[in-house]
């Protein structure tokens, strides 16, 4: 059976799109920072911030849509240098966008009201 064009580069595009669908493997540290935070997708993006791991903590945030889940994925975009969406999901987490080096203000901040929230 011939296999016509169409279905060919159909079958390649989907190929391709799966390759870009599949999370990179962890490395040890992530894996460790899962661990020891729980079950609490915000506890361990929490830990991928402190480890300056932006891109972990980002895969975690961006499926949560409460307030603090906002505040995670703008700081995460904070970080990341991406100003404009930082201000968006800042807006959403009803919190002014912090100005300056003020990362591990923000992340510290961050963990003691998830820490709060947890208890």
């Amino acid at each position: 059976m011939a296999v016509t064009p169409v279905a060919k580069a159909t079958r390649q595009q989907t190929a391709a799109k799966e390759l870009q669908e599949v999370a990179p493997p962890k490395t040890a540290r992530q894996a460790r920072a899962d661990r020891a935070a729980g079950p609490n997708p915000l506890s361990r993006a929490v830990r991928h911030l402190e480890a300056g791991e932006w891109r972990a903590a980002h895969a975690l945030v961006q499926k949560d849509a409460s307030t603090l889940g906002c505040w995670a994925h703008g700081l995460v975009h904070l970080i990341e240098g991406d100003l404009e969406n930082a201000k968006y999901w800042y807006r959403r987490a009803r919190r002014p966008l912090p100005h300056g080096n003020t990362a591990a203000a923000e992340i510290a901040a961050l963990k003691a009201t998830v820490r709060q929230g947890a208890q």
